[in-house]
C-alpha cells in the first residue's frame, strides 16, 4: 500500500468533493512515472538550510547556492526565500538538534513525516517544517502538519518540544494554539477514504 508524502495529504485532506480524487490521482500517477528529488523545486535551497543549522554555518554558506541556478524561476524565487529566512533567523541563535522523521500509519496508508530542522530557540526545542510556497498557509493546513508531527515524532522529540511551521517567504513561525477535538478521527477516517479511492483508480 502507499506511502505518501504529507503535503501529498494535507492537500487530500483540505479539499471536498471530487478534488479529493484529483490529489490521489495525481500521486499515483507521479509514483508510477518515478517522481524523483530533481523534480523537488525547492529541494536545492531545502538542503542548504539543513546543512548550514548541521554544520554551524551562515547565510553566507546558503547563498553560496544561487550562482549556480539555470532554473530561471529559482534564479527569481530563491533569493525571495533566502531572505524571508534571514529575516525570521536574525540573531536568534538557535541550536541544531537533529529532528527525528518518522511515518504515520493509518488503514494502509503511510504518511511520511519530515520536519526539516530540529532547533532549540530560546531555550526551547522546536520541530520545524518548512514552507516555502507563496500561497497563504491556510489555518486548517498547519493543524494538520502540527497534529501529524506531533502523533508521530513526539515520543522521539527532546521534552517539551514545539511542532511549528515555518512560513519562510512572510519570516513567520506558526505555532498551534488549542488541540482540536476529534482530529485524530477526523484524519483516520480520510486516510480511510485515500485507500479506498487509490483502490477505485486502479
Amino acid at each position: 500500500m502507499p506511502e505518501i508524502s504529507l503535503t501529498s495529504f494535507v492537500d487530500f485532506v483540505s479539499k471536498s468533493g471530487r478534488p479529493k480524487l484529483t490529489v490521489v490521482r495525481k500521486t499515483k500517477r507521479q509514483m508510477e512515472d518515478g517522481y524523483g528529488p530533481e523534480k523537488d523545486f525547492y529541494k536545492r535551497v531545502r538542503e542548504a538550510l539543513i546543512e548550514m543549522h548541521r554544520e554551524g554555518g551562515t547565510m553566507r554558506d546558503v547563498s553560496a547556492v544561487l550562482p549556480g541556478l539555470t532554473d530561471q524561476k529559482k534564479v527569481s524565487i530563491y533569493p525571495k526565500i533566502l531572505e524571508g529566512y534571514r529575516r525570521w533567523s536574525g540573531r536568534k541563535g538557535a541550536e541544531w538538534f537533529e529532528p527525528p522523521h518518522t511515518v504515520w500509519r493509518h488503514a494502509k496508508l503511510g504518511v511520511r513525516i519530515n520536519p526539516e530542522l530540529g532547533l532549540t530557540i530560546k531555550g526551547r526545542p522546536h520541530l520545524v517544517k518548512l514552507y516555502f510556497k507563496q500561497e497563504s498557509l491556510a489555518k486548517t493546513r498547519i493543524d494538520i502538519i502540527t497534529h501529524l508531527m506531533a502523533v508521530a515524532c513526539g515520543e522521539r522529540a527532546p521534552e517539551g518540544c514545539v511542532m511549528s511551521v515555518l512560513d519562510i517567504r512572510r519570516s513567520k513561525l506558526i505555532k498551534p494554539t488549542v488541540p482540536i477535538d476529534g482530529l485524530d478521527t477526523m484524519l483516520r477516517a480520510e486516510a480511510a477514504y485515500w485507500i479506498s479511492a487509490w483502490k477505485e483508480l486502479g
